[in-house]
């Protein structure tokens, strides 16, 4: 079987449900990477739109808003200059570069110790809006401990036979 062109930071290999959304002024300003997790955002418009996840996790941005896989096509810059995204939720088979390489406790102090996945883990949303195995809110003693936002699970863990990359069976 010829291996799977990878040259986004998330691959679709069953999708589920998605919906067009608006984007907040800093998701805008600040970019995102494809698999980034979201959640809603009062705009005070009436516009769906959403914001950067901090561990909740309502879906992730299909696309990210200047992939490299992007460049010199119709969709450069096209996401952050008109303020839209693509938000999947539901069921889907992801493989995505967009998750936490480093546990939460070496990225706050060092020295970086990478975080280890394997089949079946359970994964959420990081802080920063990643995907990860830790429960990074009861880590940080967040008030809104223990983080039960359950998004899915792993089916392959990285490794440099799938270039890194993090399969995931997602059930938001």
């Amino acid at each position: 079987m010829p291996e799977i062109d990878r040259t986004r930071d998330l691959v679709i290999l069953k999708k589920g449900d998605c919906y067009a959304v608006a984007i907040s002024p800093t998701l805008a300003q600040d970019g995102w990477v494809g698999g980034q997790g979201a959640v809603w955002f009062d705009a005070g418009r009436d516009e769906m739109t959403v914001e950067s996840s901090d561990g909740a996790g309502q879906g992730f941005l299909v696309w990210g808003s200047n992939e490299v896989a992007d460049q010199y096509t119709a969709m450069t810059g096209n996401q952050p200059a008109y303020r839209f995204a693509v938000l999947g939720f539901g069921g889907w088979l992801i493989s995505t570069r967009s998750y936490e390489h480093y546990t939460w406790a070496s990225r706050q102090v060092g020295p970086l110790v990478p975080l280890s996945y394997a089949a079946r883990d359970e994964v959420l949303f990081s802080l920063n809006g990643l995907f990860t195995n830790e429960d990074e809110w009861t880590l940080a003693g967040d008030p809104r401990a223990p983080n039960d936002n359950v998004l899915g699970v792993v089916v392959q863990a990285p490794s440099s036979l799938n270039n890194d990359y993090l399969t995931l069976q997602i059930r938001i």
